[in-house]
């Protein structure tokens, strides 16, 4: 999507460890009508009316999220990383290590909000090593449901997440791969 590569070129910044900092519009100061822009977007490749909700990783990835699943007609869900007092009954849930804390998380659903009759379309803001994607997907598979699709806004494919993913049949649509990233270059893939 060329307008999201314009805008992590104007706005992002490449800081050391790999960080690439896009959260001057996605995913701490939101700019909600673009947000909306990259939610059309995924509603061109996936087939949005076939799926019952959308799925997502606490924290950051829950505004583009809402945004999809507002737009879709349907509920987002996402995943906790941490167990409250206010979660019922039994729980899905995967480990994961977090590439951002630099820890093992583990992502829970609810077995009240995740079932075999749903058809999920996981939406998330970021991707670098796909952990929290391959978490995602195990949690679908653990409630019997169907996974659609994963939609990202952007990928850093150089650290081969989102190549997993794909070489394992998933459906999985960025809206921009990052290929390298050094402070001003930016090189995106040309096939997204």
């Amino acid at each position: 999507m060329e307008a999201l590569k314009e805008r992590i070129r104007r706005e992002g910044r490449v800081l050391p460890g790999n960080i690439i900092k896009v959260d001057g519009f996605l995913n701490h100061r939101v700019d909600t009508a673009f947000m909306e822009e990259l939610a059309d977007e995924f509603a061109r490749y996936f087939d949005v009316s076939k799926i019952t909700m959308v799925l997502t990783a606490e924290a950051s990835g829950i505004a583009l999220a809402t945004i999809c699943a507002n737009k879709y007609g349907v509920p987002m869900v996402f995943a906790k990383k941490a167990k409250s007092d206010n979660i019922e009954g039994g729980l899905y849930q995967s480990e994961i290590f977090s590439y951002t804390y630099k820890k093992k998380v583990t992502l829970l659903v609810s077995k009240e909000w995740l079932s075999s009759d749903d058809k999920v379309l996981i939406i998330d803001d970021f991707m670098a090593n796909g952990e929290a994607m391959r978490g995602l997907c195990d949690i679908v598979t653990a409630a019997g449901a169907t996974l659609l699709g994963i939609g990202c806004a952007v990928e850093k494919g150089f650290q081969g997440g989102g190549d997993r993913l794909r070489a394992a049949g998933v459906n999985l649509k960025s809206l921009a791969i990052i290929e390298s990233a050094e402070p001003g270059n930016i090189v995106f893939r040309d096939d997204d």
